[in-house]
């Protein structure tokens, strides 16, 4: 059995994690499944955005799977953190768009998993949540560092310290999550934002993300120069002329990565 289903339609990867009987909890097998079809994905010409989701109606992700995690010393916990962060950088690190449809409860890695993906969208009933501390540990897969990121320091300590769930329409008022949707809408409104996001540039999408994830991490001025050199590549590229010549004629743009 595949706990990571891969759909392709329209040139849109649709990822669903398949474990709805425990929620669609992370274990090492799904871990393995997730990164292997992200590095096809990543150089998979026949696709330009990537969608994950959730099986069923009630989860996204619920969290990692307890039952691996008990198991755990201090040698092995240590490698386990860094082998999901390894999976969820390959995610944050894809040079095409890669949309979260969160339908339903996103918690730990779960929420992690979100973290990780470019874009959040969410049903109405989503709930997410990095309820390590109620464990006695800590977020492991990067939510103790793309959360403050995110939604910044205080916000994030609030919802790491307390461990409590936060619904999807606070979700939606921190920043956390950019849409939300009724639960019966969110494929539909994933799948419209997906088109929408492959009607630009994919060279202009590429920059994009390299742009905001790497200069992120860079002082503004180092950020800036950055942004300005990747803006001039662009300038040698078919696609802007494409892109700037079919404004100009008031067309739609045919771009071809070129």
């Amino acid at each position: 059995m595949s706990f990571v289903l891969v759909e392709k339609s329209d040139r849109i990867a649709w990822i669903t994690l398949n474990r709805p009987e425990k929620l669609n909890a992370l274990n090492n097998d799904v871990l393995k499944e997730l990164e292997q079809v992200f590095a096809d994905l990543e150089h998979d010409a026949e696709v330009g955005v990537v969608v994950v989701t959730g099986a069923g109606e009630k989860a996204f992700v619920a969290g990692a799977d307890i039952s691996e995690l008990k198991s755990l010393d201090s040698a092995s916990a240590r490698v386990q953190a860094l082998r999901g962060q390894a999976v969820f950088q390959r995610i944050e690190a894809m040079p095409k768009p890669v949309i979260a449809a969160v339908n339903g409860f996103a918690l730990g890695g779960g929420c992690e998993l979100a973290l990780a993906c470019h874009i959040r969208i969410a049903s109405e009933n989503a709930r997410f949540g990095l309820p390590e501390v109620s464990l006695g540990i800590i977020p492991g897969y990067g939510g103790t560092q793309r959360l403050p990121r995110l939604v910044g320091k205080g916000v994030a300590l609030d919802m790491i310290l307390s461990g409590e769930m936060t619904p999807a329409a606070d979700a939606l008022r921190m920043g956390l999550v950019s849409r939300v949707v009724p639960q019966a809408e969110l494929k539909a409104a994933a799948e419209k934002l997906a088109k929408t996001v492959l009607s630009r540039g994919p060279l202009a999408l590429r920059s994009a993300l390299a742009a905001v994830h790497e200069g992120l991490e860079m002082p503004q001025e180092q950020g800036l120069q950055y942004e300005a050199a990747l803006f001039g590549l662009l300038a040698a590229t078919q696609d802007m002329q494409e892109g700037m010549g079919a404004f100009l004629e008031k067309r739609t743009a045919q771009f071809k990565g070129l």
